[in-house]
């Protein structure tokens, strides 16, 4: 299976505001004008990024806040 990747070089990261920013839970978001939301581990940011397509982003967030 091939593997695609996404350049993210001049992505523009934000710190999502559910982050625990005092225990160091950090998570960022870039925007990507694709229709895909990159999602990464702030305190690593040259680590692995998750990416999901704008349409799985809103039932992610809601299964994190639900703790699933």
């Amino acid at each position: 299976m091939a593997s695609s990747r996404i350049d993210l070089s001049a992505a523009t990261w934000r710190k999502s505001s559910y982050s625990n920013t005092s225990g160091g839970n950090c998570l960022e978001v870039a925007v990507n004008a694709a229709g895909l939301v990159p999602v990464r581990d702030s305190t690593r940011p040259t680590g692995p990024v998750l990416v999901l397509t704008a349409a799985a982003w809103a039932p992610f967030v809601e299964a994190v806040r639900r703790g699933i």
